[in-house]
């Protein structure tokens, strides 16, 4: 490690933080403007907007954009760098291009690693708080809007709803199947059931159960039958962005349960995770563009290369959106769907590498 490099790193980071802590004081009062009705509706306590809400809302939105406030980093320090004639001073020092790349590189290997262990270990606890306090001040009551719901929810075991009432807890038109080694063996048929909140179990109203033994079949009836099931109204009640609130192991634990009762959503819940694992490996491919793009002198200054550098950044992650949502809806890969987007501005970084200055 030379002065170079220390001189470097300290650029980086410190303009990295910096622009992390502009935009972020921005966000939040276009965040506060937006919600201010829904606090004031709700009679949201001050302390619990700050401290329940704010102080998790900060740390979720920095990470969800670091690739963003990384690119602007280095086209910023970087274009400085150029115009005050540092670039040129470098290389004309006998330092390479290549050498000049390694403490953008180290730089960006500690924001990479500090953005993944971030998303999956500290983040989901955070984003636990901050949906619940969402869930109480700002959304609307959650409904399950899904019709004719399958689910395994356990080997061999399927049920099936018309729909099913979070407000109630109730599922409408149930029904239950047992399998043995494919073959059919049981099936109980219902009007509803019915979650019992003191019994913490499931009352299911007349019902017809039929057993299937070879060639022998028994047939029961009844008006209400009390019995534990493998599930619960919460397996029902939980919105989309309830993958954030999981730590990667989480995360993976879910990904099998949901495998394993043959839920739609999994593709979605396997992209979100391959997700976690593409954007910190942005920070390198953004870093090398921005150090290409912004070591030159070119007309238009500092202002032309951070124009280049935003339209740069937002097409990258409007890609990485678009192309996810492409996979899950057209049956691609979802790993090429979620890497698509860093295999192609690979691409171009090493384009842009290749006309930069040596």
């Amino acid at each position: 490690m030379r002065k170079l490099d220390w001189y470097i790193i300290k650029k980086f980071l410190a303009t990295f933080f910096f622009a992390l802590l502009l935009i972020m004081t921005i966000a939040v009062i276009f965040d506060v403007s937006e919600k201010i009705e829904d606090f004031i509706d709700k009679q949201a306590p001050l302390t619990e907007i700050i401290f329940g809400y704010y102080i998790y809302f900060i740390p979720y939105f920095a990470n969800m954009f670091s690739a963003l406030f990384i690119f602007i980093a280095v086209v910023f320090f970087t274009s400085r760098m150029a115009y005050n004639n540092e670039i040129i001073a470098i290389l004309s020092s006998g330092v390479s291009f290549q050498r000049l790349m390694y403490p953008y590189f180290l730089s960006a290997l500690f924001l990479a690693i500090f953005s993944f262990t971030l998303t999956n270990y500290f983040l989901p606890p955070a984003n636990k708080k901050r949906l619940a306090f969402e869930e109480k001040y700002i959304r609307n009551t959650f409904v399950n809007t899904k019709r004719n719901i399958h689910k395994q929810v356990a080997p061999g075991n399927y049920i099936y709803m018309e729909s099913f009432s979070v407000a109630n807890q109730t599922g409408y038109k149930f029904s239950i199947e047992h399998f043995h080694k494919g073959i059919l063996t049981y099936k109980l048929v219902s009007d509803f059931i019915q979650w019992d909140t003191i019994a913490n179990q499931w009352r299911i109203v007349n019902y017809h159960i039929r057993r299937y033994d070879k060639l022998k079949e028994s047939v029961e009836s009844g008006a209400s039958l009390d019995t534990v099931l493998s599930f619960t109204p919460k397996d029902f009640e939980k919105r989309d962005n309830i993958v954030e609130t999981m730590s990667l192991p989480r995360l993976n634990a879910y990904i099998t349960e949901l495998e394993l009762q043959g839920d739609p959503k999994i593709e979605k819940v396997r992209a979100y995770k391959y997700q976690r694992w593409a954007f910190p490996f942005s920070t390198f491919i953004l870093t090398l563009i921005g150090l290409s793009l912004s070591s030159r002198k070119i007309k238009g200054g500092i202002g032309l290369h951070i124009g280049a550098g935003l339209t740069i950044s937002f097409a990258y992650i409007l890609f990485m959106q678009l192309s996810t949502n492409i996979a899950l809806g057209t049956g691609m890969n979802i790993i090429l769907g979620v890497w698509l987007p860093n295999v192609l501005f690979a691409i171009i970084a090493v384009l842009l590498y290749r006309q930069a200055p040596k």
